[in-house]
């Protein structure tokens, strides 16, 4: 019990010291407040401070609620610890993220750009890829005309060799009727043409 007494104590104790590590704070944005020369507004106020200011924390009075700081002119007083924030101001803030919005804008930028690029490519390989389709469709058309051309030209020249054909046939039957009718005439016409002769009458000749 009593070491824990003493904790207690100690921790009090070490609460009521003086801060003395030099820490960066920030005065809170949309104030300014007044640096006094002592820790409290019982001492006269040596300036001001403007909103989102960078100051160093020197030390804290826990009592007063004051801090003794230091600011980017040198100058060296207390403020309320209340205005005090470990949050960068918006001075600083913003142009950051400023500066981070540009970085995104760019790189927003070269992404539609590059997307642009693929999308004109695309565009461009899809019409070569249709003209070149339509080509073809139309080659294959006209090899289709030319095919069923041929394939009626064909027939008409079968039917007319098959006329051929025909004809011929008839032809030969033709010339051998007529062969053979002028040969039958001739085997009956012929024996009248011999003249026969006499017999005598003695039987010699």
């Amino acid at each position: 019990m009593k070491h824990l007494i003493r904790l207690l104590i100690l921790a009090c104790a070490v609460a009521a010291l003086p801060v003395n590590a030099e820490q960066s704070r920030y005065i809170s944005d949309d104030l300014f407040t007044y640096m006094h020369k002592g820790p409290s507004t019982q001492f006269r106020i040596i300036g001001s401070v403007d909103a989102g200011t960078k100051v160093v924390l020197l030390e804290t009075d826990s009592k007063t609620g004051y801090s003794k700081v230091r600011d980017s002119r040198g100058r060296t007083g207390w403020v309320n610890a209340d205005y005090l924030s470990k949050q960068m101001g918006l001075k600083e803030r913003v142009p950051a993220l400023e500066k981070e919005l540009m970085e995104v804008k760019a790189s927003l930028a070269d992404a539609l750009q590059s997307g642009d690029t693929k999308t004109a490519s695309l565009q461009n390989t899809v019409k070569l890829r249709t003209e070149q389709i339509t080509d073809l469709e139309t080659k294959n058309s006209d090899l289709n005309t030319q095919l069923m051309a041929s394939q009626a030209e064909i027939r008409e020249l079968r039917a007319k060799i098959d006329t051929q054909k025909n004809d011929l046939l008839m032809r030969w039957f033709t010339y051998g009727g007529m062969v053979a009718g002028g040969g039958l005439l001739f085997g009956l016409v012929l024996p009248h043409l011999i003249p026969r002769r006499r017999k005598r009458n003695n039987g010699w000749a």
